[in-house]
């Protein structure tokens, strides 16, 4: 789990240098650097999706996630929610862009071949690499985050520590539960929820992406089902 913490830590101590910096950033340039992350996001999401699609097993695997997710999402009313949790919490504009940002972050920190496989084989080799290599990327990002958005940006980094672990536990309980092929779709999935961000950031379309959210545990069940049926 070192590599979880250090990972864990980069985003906590880089959203409190960007908090730092946020007080000091005019308004017209904070619009510069919400459209830089909404490109950022489409060119980061687009990729993960595009260059794990041609590896899918299921191609119409990921339709149905987002489809199933999306229902499950709104039935839930997971953007709405969370919207108003952040707003209770903030003031008015302040709170919906807090919301926003943070929806992106958690996303970019947690879905991501560093932040997925990093864990993983942490647990089978005690190999730290991916995770070092992911904290020195989110130690940069989460200080942008948060000249952006502000030092509320600190609560993605429980989230990315619980999501980590949980690739940990899981794999270090069962080298063969979380499969290349998983990975893949997780990918494809999780790249398309990151793009949404971007078209929401940049003011195209507000996807509601945490409405898509229940998604990503959909090809899990998928692949948990088919394991049991042999």
């Amino acid at each position: 789990m070192v590599g979880t913490i250090v990972n864990t830590g980069s985003i906590i101590v880089g959203t409190l240098l960007g908090a730092l910096l946020h007080r000091g950033i005019k308004e017209r340039y904070r619009n510069v650097l919400y459209d830089g992350l909404g490109l950022a996001s489409l060119a980061i999401g687009l990729n993960a999706t595009i260059s794990h699609l041609s590896k899918s097993q299921y191609p119409v695997l990921f339709i149905l996630s987002l489809a199933i997710g999306g229902i499950i999402g709104v039935a839930l009313d997971l953007d709405g929610r969370f919207s108003r949790l952040i707003s209770r919490h903030s003031k008015g504009q302040e709170g919906s862009r807090l919301a926003q940002g943070l929806s992106l972050a958690i996303l970019l920190y947690c879905i991501g071949p560093l932040s997925m496989l990093g864990p993983v084989i942490s647990a089978l080799k005690g190999d730290n690499t991916f995770l070092f290599t992911n904290a020195t990327l989110d130690f940069v990002s989460s200080t942008v985050f948060a000249s952006t958005y502000g030092v509320g940006m600190v609560l993605a980094a429980p989230v990315l520590f619980l999501w980590q672990g949980m690739f940990y536990l899981i794999a270090s309980l069962s080298s063969s539960a979380i499969s290349p092929a998983l990975m893949d779709e997780l990918l494809i999935v999780g790249g398309l929820l990151i793009t949404g961000s971007g078209l929401s950031l940049l003011k195209i379309k507000d996807c509601h992406v945490l409405n898509l959210l229940p998604s990503l545990p959909v090809p899990v069940i998928w692949f948990a089902i088919k394991a049991l049926l042999g």
